[in-house]
């Protein structure tokens, strides 16, 4: 029975995931065209995709799925503006680095010793990014 579906639905159907039919699959119709034959079943619903009833019922199960995701996401933005209206700040906040201000006169103090910013992050177990970032703000406070 399992010949005629595609590995992807097959992986589907064994993980419960839609994303890998996603993946290769640019529309609900490009999706119905890889799995020709295929029985759908869906919380006891069965229909067989090669009949125009069950291409119907597959195309609106899609459609479903789709006012649905465009639902959430227009819950998410509203609830954001709202939040904003409200005066919150979202997103991460510029706060206390209490590591890289810690370190910061050892990164400087390896820095005048001509060590690379590379050499410096795997001596003190911190990203070369971060030893960019003490730099970078050591020369705005020296200005």
């Amino acid at each position: 029975m399992q010949d005629h579906i595609p590995r992807e639905l097959r992986t589907f159907e064994r993980n419960h995931r839609l994303n890998l039919i996603d993946k290769t699959a640019k529309s609900i119709h490009h999706l119905l065209e890889r799995c020709d034959r295929a029985v759908v079943a869906m919380n006891g619903m069965t229909f067989e995709l090669d009949t125009p009833h069950g291409r119907m019922m597959a195309t609106m199960l899609a459609g479903i799925a789709q006012f649905e995701r465009d639902l959430l996401s227009e819950r998410v933005k509203s609830g954001l503006a709202a939040a904003r209206a409200r005066g919150k700040k979202l997103g991460r906040q510029p706060g206390q680095r209490p590591k890289s201000d810690k370190l910061a006169p050892k990164v400087l103090q390896a820095i005048e010793n001509g060590r690379s910013y590379r050499w410096i992050a795997r001596d003190l177990g911190i990203s070369k990014n971060t030893v960019t970032d003490i730099v970078r703000r050591h020369r705005q406070n020296a200005l």
